[in-house]
């Protein structure tokens, strides 16, 4: 058994939406007054999507495909977020990310940080996928299906 395969609680859990994940807010992730600075809640999303990814099967240190050796790289290519209300020292929070699109040379996740039931970060994310020398390149169709998996369990089959 691999270590990833042991530590899979560390990685949050798969859901019908997504992924979640949970997180305690440390001294180091907050400004003088105890508040997250801004710059950290980009920490606590990109955790979230890492993990997301490991848990679909993912392991991004090992993108390059055997049967094509063209390589397989995601990189957030552009990113909204919606900063609703601040979280605190001692914190915990939840980090929801769901696919909203997955295909062609990119894939578009819908992510949330929350306090209890308390939206505090929105934020929708585009990731490109490119190749080992960095140019576009198309997501292999069963890597796409399974992060389609997700949205049709969620939309009853409308998948994208």
């Amino acid at each position: 058994m691999s270590v990833t395969e042991t530590n899979h609680h560390l990685s949050g859990e798969l859901t019908e939406a997504g992924h979640r994940l949970v997180q305690r807010v440390y001294y180091e992730d907050t400004d003088f007054s105890g508040v997250v600075y801004h710059a950290r809640y980009l920490h606590f999303l990109e955790r979230g999507r890492t993990d997301y990814l490991r848990l679909l099967g993912v392991e991004q240190g090992s993108l390059i495909l055997e049967e094509d050796r063209e390589g397989l790289v995601f990189v957030v290519h552009r990113m909204e977020i919606d900063f609703k209300a601040p979280a605190r020292m001692d914190d915990i929070l939840t980090i929801l990310t769901s696919t909203e699109k997955a295909g062609g040379a990119k894939m578009i996740l819908d992510q949330e940080i929350r306090r209890g039931e308390q939206v505090l970060i929105a934020a929708r994310v585009i990731i490109a996928v490119i190749n080992a020398a960095g140019r576009p390149r198309r997501l292999p169709e069963a890597l796409a299906a399974r992060f389609l998996a997700k949205v049709a369990a969620v939309s009853g089959g409308a998948g994208q």
